[in-house]
C-alpha cells in the first residue's frame, strides 16, 4: 500500500495557490492509488522552534545514553523523521517569500535532516538514507522566475530544495511551478483560468506513470 506524505506550508489558507495545487495532487493521486495511505502535516498548525545547543546535544547523543530532557527535545524531531520514512512518495506546497522558501519549511528541513537519520558519511562523503522516494515539490509565486526569464537568478527554491533533498538521497524530484500569480491581483488573469494549466500538469504527471 502507497503511502503520500502531503505537506503544506503556506500561510494563506483558502486563498493560497500552493495549498490549492497541492490538494489537487492528493485528490489525483488518491483517485490512482485508491487503497493508498495519506498522511499530511501542516507546517503552518505545527509548533517547530529553532535549532538550539540543547537539540543538537540531543541528537549527537546515542539513544541508549540521552536523558529524558533530550528525548523531548527531540520528539518532535523523530515524528516528522518517521513521517518522511514511512512514506513512499512527497508532495510539498511550497510559496516563495523573498525568493526563498518559508521560514516555516526551513525549521521543518532542521529537524529532519540528521546525520544518522537521512543522511550519514561513508569514508569522509555524505550519503543520503531516504533512498528510493519520490517527491514533487509545487511552488507559487508572485513574479515569474522560471528558467529563461529575467528574474530566474533569484529563484533559489528550486535550487535549494533540490540540493537539500538530494543529499538526504530523494533524487526523483518533480518541480510544477505556478510562478506570476500577481496577475490575479491585478486583475490581469482570473484565478480559475491562472490555476488551470497548472491543475492540468499534475494530472499529466500522475496518470501516465500509473496506468
Amino acid at each position: 500500500m502507497p503511502t503520500l506524505l502531503h505537506i503544506d506550508s503556506s500561510p494563506l489558507g483558502d486563498a493560497s495557490i500552493s495549498r490549492h495545487l497541492s490538494h489537487h495532487f492528493v485528490e489525483q493521486w488518491k483517485e490512482v492509488n485508491p487503497d493508498g495511505h495519506l498522511v499530511r502535516r501542516d507546517l503552518t498548525e505545527t509548533t517547530i522552534v529553532p535549532v538550539t545547543a540543547s537539540w543538537i546535544g540531543a541528537v549527537y547523543t546515542p539513544d541508549d545514553a540521552r536523558t529524558p530532557e533530550q528525548n523531548e527535545i527531540i520528539s518532535l524531531s523523530n515524528t516528522l523523521l518517521a513521517e518522511l520514512r514511512a512514506a513512499d512518495e512527497y508532495v510539498i506546497g511550497v510559496p516563495m517569500h523573498n525568493f526563498s522558501i518559508p521560514s516555516t519549511l526551513k525549521l521543518w528541513i532542521d529537524q529532519v535532516a540528521r546525520r544518522g537519520e537521512t543522511f550519514s558519511y561513508i569514508d569522509g562523503k555524505p550519503e543520503g538514507l531516504l533512498k528510493g522516494k519520490k517527491a514533487t515539490f509545487i511552488t507559487a509565486s508572485g513574479g515569474a522566475y522560471d528558467a529563461g526569464t529575467a528574474f530566474a537568478s533569484l529563484n533559489f527554491v528550486e535550487p535549494y530544495l533540490r540540493s537539500v533533498f538530494g543529499f538526504l538521497g530523494v533524487i526523483d524530484t518533480t518541480f510544477i511551478n505556478a510562478g506570476g500569480a500577481s496577475a490575479i491581483m491585478y486583475g490581469q488573469i482570473d484565478r480559475p483560468t491562472f490555476l488551470q494549466p497548472h491543475l492540468d500538469s499534475i494530472r499529466q504527471q500522475l496518470q501516465p506513470a500509473r496506468v
